[in-house]
């Protein structure tokens, strides 16, 4: 009953032609198929090895009016899909729906999980809801930056995280990976990490503590009615000239104060020679034993500021960017006041 890989991953939008423009003008990514019926249109995109598919229409409505724009399916395969289907009734998932005989499995808040069989040989593996037609792929402005989908971030309601890392290892083979426990001032965020046997499957799951004061995480679950995915972590080469890239196309990042990097120099004194370039990029750095991890996070483009997107690169570090966690909270928490 293991999970194999993410087929694709759905993000429901109130607003198709202006959200595939920001992933294919701003991110590089390729149009390479429509569809649309009556209830929905779709357009999927790909970079690498990330599939991605945009919709819009009265079958995304409610999903919609509750979360706002956001993923609403994580449609993943596995080694034999009715043994899973089972293994997730059986841990008290609902079976959601059943599109051309796939299992549609209900997940956290509002996004749920097709499961597809990991059989060689199909393709792109799509959505069943309508037919699709190819389109002709445009010239691409630059080399393709997005190499694959490194991890997801789940944003799930304290005192629930346990239970969701038991979900998914019952019900769908995952595997508990780290954890983290972060206390920035009054407020504090726990986080358990969670990944399929076969390695391409990585979860974050998030949550604040409920023993704590309100802060972001809090604030994402008011905003978002509920759990959903926070940010998708897409893996990059080269992170440096891709923020640049995706900065001058558009996509806003999150801001790094001038003292991080301070810090950091006195954190990593190997890095000294890069770390200019990295604060120019206004790129986190981390570390563990295996090597190190680069990374940054967007804004959220949506109204509701919910969904945001990071940049990874990777070198040798197999972490999550621990040290990182805290900075990231307190940049979105800045962001967050200077909003109110």
């Amino acid at each position: 009953m293991a999970v194999q890989d993410i087929a694709y991953v759905e993000l429901f939008t109130t607003d198709e032609r202006a959200t595939v423009d920001y992933f294919v003008s701003s991110m590089g990514f390729t149009r390479m198929a429509k569809s649309e019926d009556r209830e929905r249109s779709s357009v999927f995109l790909r970079q690498g090895e990330v599939r991605l598919v945009v919709s819009s229409g009265p079958a995304t409505w409610k999903f919609l009016d509750t979360h706002g724009d956001g993923i609403a399916d994580i449609a993943m395969t596995c080694d034999d899909v009715a043994a899973t289907r089972d293994a997730a009734v059986a841990a008290g998932v609902r079976v959601v729906d059943s599109e051309a005989g796939h299992p549609v499995v209900s997940g956290f808040g509002g996004v749920s999980h097709t499961l597809l069989p990991a059989a060689a040989g199909h393709g792109d593996r799509l959505p069943d809801h309508s037919r699709w037609i190819s389109e002709a792929a445009a010239p691409t402005k630059g080399p393709d930056r997005i190499r694959l989908l490194d991890h997801i971030a789940v944003c799930l309601e304290g005192g629930t995280l346990e239970e969701y890392a038991d979900y998914y290892r019952d019900a769908l083979g995952f595997s508990r990976y780290s954890s983290e426990y972060v206390d920035v001032g009054g407020q504090a965020m726990d986080s358990i990490v969670v990944r399929s046997s076969s390695g391409r499957v990585t979860f974050t799951l998030v949550a604040p503590d409920p023993a704590k004061g309100s802060g972001q995480l809090d604030a994402f679950l008011e905003r978002n009615a509920g759990p959903g995915v926070q940010h998708l972590a897409f893996l990059v080469d080269e992170i440096i000239p891709a923020v640049h890239e995706y900065r001058d196309s558009g996509v806003e990042f999150l801001k790094t104060p001038g003292s991080y990097y301070e810090l950091l120099i006195q954190r990593f004194s190997g890095m000294a020679e890069e770390i200019g370039d990295l604060q120019g990029a206004q790129v986190l750095a981390d570390r563990d034993e295996w090597g190190y991890l680069l990374q940054l996070f967007s804004r959220s483009p949506y109204e509701r500021n919910t969904l945001f997107f990071e940049l990874i690169q990777r070198r040798g570090s197999r972490g999550f960017g621990s040290a990182n966690i805290r900075a990231l909270y307190e940049a979105v928490e800045r962001d967050r006041l200077a909003a109110e």
